[in-house]
């Protein structure tokens, strides 16, 4: 038997073989593909995120308040006993944050990484925490988020 008719009878008998092997590597290559795929659309999220919180004007006004503001300052309380819209806005803001973080959407160390700063400062009004934690205000996933930013 020459050397191409043992190669083709080697192959006629480990067809099986081979057809599984290259299925492994075709499943192997397209976890790779999806595994960096997702994390680039991950990172386009969190950039999406990013941006709508720290380029929105009225989100921008609110936290410039909150972070030059002293603790129960009469400003911060203003803007809790009003419960001005951009306010609310704020922290529906983190209230989806802490919502995706508990969906497991955000890692905590996207969280930190992102919002670190800001959850402490509206952990520091005692005004704001306490708005928060009221039930009446449906803030139940920064209720839970908060503490950890204290």
């Amino acid at each position: 038997m020459d050397m191409a008719a043992r190669a083709f009878h080697w192959l006629w008998g480990n067809t099986q073989q081979i057809f599984q092997l290259l299925a492994a590597l075709s499943v192997a290559i397209g976890a790779r593909a999806y595994w960096r795929n997702s994390r680039l659309e991950r990172a386009r999220w969190l950039a999406n995120l990013y941006s709508k919180f720290y380029e929105a004007l009225d989100l921008k006004m609110i936290r410039e308040t909150l972070d030059r503001s002293a603790p129960n300052s009469p400003e911060v309380r203003k803007l809790v006993e009003d419960e001005d819209a951009r306010f609310t806005d704020y922290l529906n803001f983190f209230e989806f944050v802490a919502y995706l973080r508990a969906s497991g959407q955000l890692s905590p160390k996207d969280v930190a990484a992102l919002f670190d700063y800001y959850l402490r400062v509206l952990n520091k009004h005692e005004d704001v925490r306490k708005y928060v934690l009221d039930d009446r205000n449906g803030y139940d996933y920064l209720k839970s988020l908060l503490p950890k930013f204290s």
